[in-house]
């Protein structure tokens, strides 16, 4: 039986009046607003900004009052402390719940997790410590790690053995926390050549050798389907390592209908297997300005699995 993956999800009611920067006592103006969708859909800062505005909160409360109930946003920890207090009452107010933040910004773009350097190696340990405040003050659960690139001095073994041993000290970090770590299996083949990790069978590998819940799988459908596609069979094989879900369209990395996939079975797939958590909108708009905004939002309607 599958297991799942259960996350609270506050009630969605939009602002009407300019939140406060911090503080959580001030109870919101109902607002009538478009349909829930039925997946939590996470779309990310500038994804409304033509619509929105290039204020933060105006782009959440753009984005809760058309239906949307989760966010990303990889670029959080390098916010201040006063910005990230900001952003979460705005999100706790809206009844958007946050996705993934990234755990690594800066350390994975070189042989890290693969490699024997105990420098680097303690680098990644100090980011690990370093993004748990953060995330306690954002109210995010997940962290998305990408294990960095391949060592070309070490066989593929042993660069796993590695990446298992290293990712275990940082279980030691975050699970006390509450906090999961996502692997990101990313595809060499257009966007991220050498890393070490592409390939959703070596991601289950890893997660069910690390053996802890804090270490999990980010599946991002769009690398998965550059690398290997097959992507339904892959998803349901490694189903118990899962616990986060991104997409965007492939070729083009935009929305839903701008590629070659089949977006309303694969969604209905993971509805149906029992996923509830985050689909997080990891792409670009194929269309520029707020006739591309309003052709993402469409595009999304039109694939939501409870549609």
């Amino acid at each position: 039986m599958h297991r799942r993956l259960v996350l609270q999800a506050a009630s969605a009611t939009v602002l009407t009046s300019t939140l406060p920067a911090v503080g959580r006592s001030q109870q919101p103006e109902p607002q009538e607003s478009s349909p829930r969708f039925s997946m939590a859909f996470a779309p990310h800062f500038g994804m409304f900004e033509a619509s929105a505005g290039k204020d933060l909160v105006d782009q959440l409360r753009f984005a809760a009052d058309e239906g949307f109930h989760g966010w990303e946003d990889n670029a959080m920890k390098d916010r201040s402390a006063e910005e990230q207090s900001r952003l979460a009452d705005a999100m706790e107010r809206l009844g958007i719940r946050l996705g993934v933040i990234s755990a690594l910004r800066g350390v994975w773009k070189k042989v890290s997790f693969a490699g024997d350097d105990s420098d680097i190696r303690d680098e990644v340990l100090r980011a690990m410590h370093d993004i748990v405040p953060v995330a306690q003050r954002v109210n995010a659960k997940f962290l998305t790690v990408v294990v960095g690139l391949e060592d070309p001095k070490l066989p593929r073994d042993y660069q796993t053995a590695n990446c298992i041993d290293l990712l275990k000290r940082c279980c030691d970090i975050v699970e006390p926390h509450g906090l999961v770590m996502v692997l990101e299996p990313l595809n060499r083949k257009k966007n991220h050549p050498g890393v070490l990790l592409s390939e959703s069978p070596h991601a289950y590998q890893i997660c069910r050798a690390v053996g802890r819940p804090s270490c999990k799988i980010l599946f991002d459908i769009y690398h998965q389907q550059i690398t290997e596609g097959n992507l339904i069979p892959n998803i349901d094989h490694c189903w118990d390592e899962i616990a986060y879900f991104q997409c965007g369209d492939n070729p083009g990395r935009n929305e839903p209908g701008t590629g070659e996939i089949h977006f309303r079975n694969v969604f209905a797939h993971i509805a149906r297997n029992g996923y509830d958590g985050i689909m997080g909108m990891e792409h670009g708009n194929s269309i520029a300005g707020v006739e591309g905004e309003r052709a993402l939002i469409e595009a999304y309607r039109a694939i939501d699995p409870e549609a």
